[in-house]
């Protein structure tokens, strides 16, 4: 049984770990309520801007862009795997999550050349352990999460899919919905798919100035690099949210702790004083 002193010493000890749980639950709570202001910033600008390139490559052929250019999946040998995790830890699941959804990737196409592109320390730590081939990796992003790394991202696999380095690139991340929930996505990053001429849409005849060659390449490195803003928006939300909700778990479950301890604390305190009364009064008998 644990002395009067350590059992003070624990709960001296949980209270400390508390403070700190709970300044991380309310810093992570403000970071939230930043990264879903510039979510709802992004979201309708991403969309539209789709909307828009999807208007546009209904119009010409997705072979007028190397970018839209699919091939068979029976053809593709190499692949980039953009993998996003957090710099940080202490956020529940979030970072294993991830992993793991990579692994299982890697683990179901081994017959294909697969490139890692990580995108913060958790996911590259992780991977550089195993020793994996990591291509490129950016850490320390989301304390000043800033549009120029999205657009670093996107130069860097677009040049290699353009150079047909990379046959398909993929990217996984944890996609906000909530403060308790992230749903992990696993979606083609390049060719751009999903972008299918609507037989039944009635066409304007548009005059493009520059060429729609031009128009097109434009476009399709503005949604690009949208995209990827958009990705490190929601696994930057997603984060401070599973955060939040990790630090208010370990909050409630010092609380738990706290009150476990003190109820030991005066149990022990209470039989030591009424050990104490007994021998008092039996040294009193014993002198009578």
């Amino acid at each position: 049984m644990a002395s009067l002193k350590e059992l003070k010493e624990r709960i001296g000890s949980v209270i400390s770990t508390r403070q700190v749980t709970s300044a991380m639950k309310m810093v992570s709570a403000a970071k939230l309520r930043k990264a879903q202001q510039l979510i709802l910033r992004a979201r309708p600008y991403s969309d539209e801007l789709n909307l828009f390139l999807n208007s546009l490559a209904s119009r010409n052929r997705r072979q007028l862009h190397p970018l839209l250019h699919e091939i068979d999946d029976d053809e593709v040998k190499n692949v980039g795997l953009i993998v996003v995790t957090a710099d940080k830890g202490l956020c529940g699941a979030f970072n294993m999550n991830i992993i793991k959804r990579a692994e299982d990737y890697l683990q179901h196409h081994k017959d294909k050349n697969i490139d890692l592109i990580c995108v913060g320390k958790k996911g590259f730590d992780y991977f550089r352990r195993l020793n994996m081939k990591i291509e490129a990796y950016y850490v320390e992003l989301f304390n000043k999460l800033k549009f120029e790394h999205s657009i670093d991202i996107m130069h860097l696999v677009t040049d290699k899919f353009v150079s047909r380095k990379y046959d398909k690139v993929l990217i996984v991340y944890n996609e906000f919905k909530s403060a308790i929930q992230q749903n992990i996505v696993l979606k083609q990053l390049l060719p751009i798919i999903g972008l299918k001429e609507d037989k039944d849409e009635r066409l304007a005849a548009y005059l493009f100035e520059p060429s729609p060659e031009e128009v097109l390449d434009e476009l399709i490195k503005e949604h690009l690099d949208v995209q990827i803003w958009r990705v490190l928006l929601e696994s930057s939300s997603a984060e401070q949210g599973a955060r939040m909700v990790a630090m208010d778990a370990a909050t409630d479950n010092a609380d738990e702790m706290i009150n476990d301890l003190t109820l030991e604390y005066h149990h022990l305190r209470q039989s030591k004083i009424t050990t104490e009364i007994i021998e008092v009064c039996s040294g009193a008998e014993g002198l009578q």
